[in-house]
């Protein structure tokens, strides 16, 4: 169903648990775990807290929605902390400020104005250039650990050979997961169980909230912008038929940072790419994200450190990526405009998705105004 002007789904299909939803609920793994574990091992950073706010939001989102709607660390924010070894309070306060934005422009339409004023090639660009980055991305996951990878990627395509066959469900990416986490035990052996202590407040100073208003939030805006609220409200479309207001994406990213951020939890949003790889490896419901949330509260509980979780393979995450990418790009490719999607796909791998939004936002718009001015000319 798509809905009007103003309205919004407010529930999507009833809840599943079965084995289908347990195997999407890794399916956007292998985009989470690299980024938090990155942060984890350079900042100063509590993993227990960060992996603790993840399983809370996973589980509150797949009650809301109805649908898995994936919850995510802000991209931006994660690259620039693992490049420059960032602050507990920097990050904080760049979380703070995304929250207080988001829940802002939820609140009074913003993102409902926006969506009918940004092009749908230009949502559809950004779809395509993130789905070449985890293709990137994955590439060099694949190139660390080829032996792990190839498992993985050999799991994934003997599962949708024999769904052309016969009626299974796709299990590979719980496989490939319980594959990784397995060979991490023989060589190192099971985790000790870790108690959570109660989270401690993270206070931001007046130079963290220069510093994050500054470096962190402008590079992170337009990603949260299209890929976090518009191609995950679109997407909901293609997959399921079902629109979810932006406005009501904008909403919860707002209020996850704004309750997560300050007691240790990373700044978090929503995203097109979670959503794809969910959906791929078969997750149809919210029950596939209150399954990812008891996953990550065992990850809270038994992987601390990051040592510990970096028992996992890597190749793991890379055989996954890649075909998340693929579910991505595949429909990225429902444009009205396949030369302004190109562009922006291509600017977004050679520079930045930033960079890549900002020009092919304006293409489009020189290109429909050239429309418009071409269809009156033939007109008058």
């Amino acid at each position: 169903m798509v809905t009007g002007p103003g309205e919004e789904v407010r529930n999507g299909p009833g809840l599943r648990f079965n084995l289908s939803e347990a195997a999407g609920s890794v399916g956007d793994f292998g985009t989470i775990l690299p980024i938090v574990l990155g942060v984890a091992l350079v900042c100063n950073v509590n993993l227990s807290y960060v992996f603790l706010f993840f399983a809370l939001w996973y589980v509150i989102s797949g009650l809301y929605y109805r649908l898995p709607i994936p919850v995510e660390p802000l991209k931006a924010v994660g690259a620039i902390a693992i490049a420059e070894g960032l602050t507990a309070g920097e990050i904080a306060a760049s979380g703070l400020i995304m929250g207080v934005l988001f829940l802002a422009l939820g609140l009074i339409g913003g993102m409902r104005h926006l969506s009918d004023r940004i092009p749908t090639s230009v949502v559809r660009g950004v779809q395509a250039g993130l789905a070449l980055l985890l293709l990137k991305t994955s590439f060099g996951f694949v190139a660390a650990d080829p032996l792990f990878a190839g498992i993985s990627v050999a799991v994934v395509i003997l599962f949708f050979l024999a769904a052309l066959r016969w009626k299974v469900n796709d299990l590979s990416a719980l496989l490939v997961l319980g594959i990784g986490v397995g060979a991490g035990v023989l060589s190192a052996g099971l985790p000790s169980l870790s108690a959570i202590s109660l989270p401690a407040l993270v206070l931001p100073n007046p130079a963290d909230f220069f510093f994050a208003a500054w470096y962190l939030v402008p590079p992170q805006i337009p990603l949260t912008l299209t890929n976090a609220i518009l191609a995950t409200a679109l997407l909901t479309r293609d997959l399921f038929r079902t629109e979810v207001d932006p406005d009501r994406l904008s909403r919860t990213i707002g209020v996850m940072n704004l309750v997560s951020v300050p007691f240790g939890g990373f700044p978090m949003c929503h995203g097109a790419g979670g959503l794809a790889a969910q959906y791929r490896f078969g997750a149809r419901t919210g029950g596939s994200n209150i399954i990812a949330g008891a996953i990550f509260l065992g990850f809270a509980l038994f992987f601390a450190s990051p040592e510990s979780l970096a028992l996992i393979p890597i190749g793991v995450f890379g055989g996954l990526l890649i075909f998340a990418a693929v579910e991505l790009g595949k429909h990225s490719m429902k444009t009205d405009s396949i030369f302004v999607t190109v562009v922006i796909a291509a600017l977004s791998v050679l520079m930045n998705i930033t960079v890549g939004f900002v020009i092919g936002l304006m293409l489009a718009w020189a290109l429909e105004r050239y429309g418009r001015a071409r269809a009156a000319k033939k007109g008058s």
